[in-house]
């Protein structure tokens, strides 16, 4: 690996620090569980944000929907904060967790992007948006359904454990 790619990969990793985790994209902090970087791919694996305590007291369906909506603006900004830090990269994949009470990770969103795929104007939906850049994920009202084997065999890629 070259000196400039560790140096921008370290970029990366301070600006996940200040932009992602600090607020700078949202509400609360991502946790970044991996980040793998191999010539002109690079793989991205984190925790989307818990639900915040204040939508604690709304409708159970509005604060998932809330959640959703932070873990889908989360990818977007994870995406645009990779592409951004790591200019030799063109094609990355991409996958964010969601923690359950005491269960695993739930995988929620995923998808493969190329660099030339963030250049998408302004659209109105933030699902769409987010479809359009080249995320796959599953909702239900507004509310992230994990995505397990069965969405797997649509072609949808898992969360591995190795």
């Amino acid at each position: 690996m070259k000196m400039k790619t560790i140096v921008e990969l370290g970029d990366f990793v301070r600006q996940w620090r200040t932009r992602v985790k600090h607020g700078g994209v949202l509400r609360a902090p991502l946790d970044l569980l991996r980040v793998e970087f191999r010539g002109d791919r690079a793989e991205c694996d984190w925790l989307a944000r818990v639900p915040d305590a204040w939508d604690s007291r709304l409708p159970s369906n509005r604060g998932g929907r809330m959640a959703s909506e932070q873990a889908l603006r989360g990818a977007i900004g994870v995406s645009r904060l990779l592409f951004d830090s790591l200019p030799e990269v063109h094609e990355a994949q991409f996958r964010a967790c969601r923690q359950s009470a005491r269960e695993p990770p739930d995988l929620i969103i995923t998808g493969k992007l190329r660099r030339e795929a963030l250049a998408v104007l302004r659209v109105p939906s933030l699902a769409m948006r987010a479809k359009l850049h080249g995320f796959h994920f599953w909702l239900d009202d507004g509310v992230f359904i994990p995505l397990d084997g069965e969405h797997e065999q649509r072609g949808l890629p898992m969360l591995s454990n190795a």
